[in-house]
C-alpha cells in the first residue's frame, strides 16, 4: 500500500467512524488510568477502567475476538509504560508485559478476555505497590532488597549480592539477618515463591517451566521450597483456587457493578 492508498483508505475508515457516530474514550479518562496506576491507586483505577468499559469499544481487527485481544494488548502496554514511570525496573516491567500477551494470545472467549482485563490491570497495580513497599531497615539492607526484587529472576547469591553492594558477604549476612529476622537466601527463596504464585495463576506454563524461570535448581527443589512457604504444592495451589483470592477484593467492585 503506497502513501495515497494509505491516505484514501484512512479518510475512507474515517468516515465510516462518523458514520457509526462512535467515538473513542475521552483523552482524560485514559490519563486518569495510567496515573492511577503510576500511584498504585487501585480503587481509583479499576473505577476508571469500568467507565471506559461502559463506553462502546473501537474496532480493531475485522473479528470481534481479534479485536479485543488487540485492545487488551495495546492496553497492556500503556500500562507497562505507567508504572516504568511509576518506579518500577523496566526489566520487570517488560517481563510482566510479555506474560500477560502471552496469555492474551490463549484466550479464546471474549468474556474470559473482559474478565482477564481487570485481572491485568491489577497485577499492574500490585507490581507498583510491592515497589513502594516502605522498608523499615537500614540503607544497606534496602539496597540489598531493591537488588533482589529488580533481579529475581536471576540466580542470585549471597557472594553476587555483596560484591554488587561493595560489602563482604558474612557483613551482609548478619546484618540483613538482625534486622529482618530471617537470612538472606531464605528471604530470596520466599519472594521468589511469592512471585512464582502470579506465574502459576496467569499463565499455563507448567510447573518445571515455573520453577526453571525462577532458576530453581529442578522442580522437586522449587516444590519442597513451596510447600514450605505456602502450606501446599504448586499443582494443589493452581487447582484449589486459592489463588482467586488475591484478586477477590480488587474485582468485587467489578461484580457488583
Amino acid at each position: 500500500m503506497n502513501f495515497q492508498q494509505g491516505q484514501a483508505y484512512y479518510q475512507s475508515s474515517k468516515m465510516q467512524v462518523l458514520q457509526d457516530r462512535f467515538v473513542h474514550p475521552p483523552v482524560d479518562y485514559e490519563q486518569e488510568l495510567l496515573e492511577a496506576i503510576r500511584m498504585g491507586d487501585e480503587a481509583t483505577a479499576l473505577q476508571v477502567m469500568r467507565k471506559i468499559n461502559e463506553l462502546e469499544a473501537a474496532v480493531l481487527a475485522t473479528y470481534p475476538l481479534r479485536s479485543k485481544k488487540n485492545a487488551l494488548i495495546a492496553s497492556c502496554t500503556l500500562f507497562t509504560r505507567a508504572i516504568i514511570q511509576g518506579g518500577v525496573d523496566p526489566e520487570i516491567a517488560f517481563h510482566l508485559s510479555d506474560t500477560l500477551i502471552l496469555e492474551i494470545e490463549k484466550l479464546n472467549d471474549l468474556e474470559a478476555l473482559a474478565q482477564f482485563e481487570y485481572e491485568m490491570l491489577v497485577q499492574f497495580v500490585m507490581t507498583i505497590q510491592r515497589e513502594r513497599e516502605e522498608l523499615p531497615y537500614s540503607h544497606l539492607v534496602k539496597l540489598a532488597i531493591h537488588y533482589i526484587r529488580q533481579h529475581i529472576f536471576d540466580d542470585l547469591t549471597l557472594p553476587h549480592i555483596a560484591n554488587h553492594l561493595g560489602v563482604h558477604p558474612s557483613y551482609l549476612s548478619d546484618r540483613f539477618r538482625r534486622e529482618t529476622g530471617v537470612p538472606l537466601m531464605k528471604y530470596i527463596n520466599s519472594r521468589k515463591i511469592e512471585e512464582s504464585k502470579y506465574m502459576l495463576i496467569y499463565t499455563n506454563r507448567s510447573i518445571s517451566e515455573v520453577a526453571f524461570h525462577f532458576k530453581f535448581c529442578n522442580q522437586s527443589y522449587y516444590t519442597r521450597l513451596f510447600k514450605e512457604f505456602v502450606g501446599m504444592t504448586p499443582k494443589q495451589f493452581r487447582t484449589s483456587g486459592a489463588g482467586g483470592s488475591i484478586l477477590e477484593r480488587s474485582l468485587s467492585g467489578q461484580r457488583s457493578t
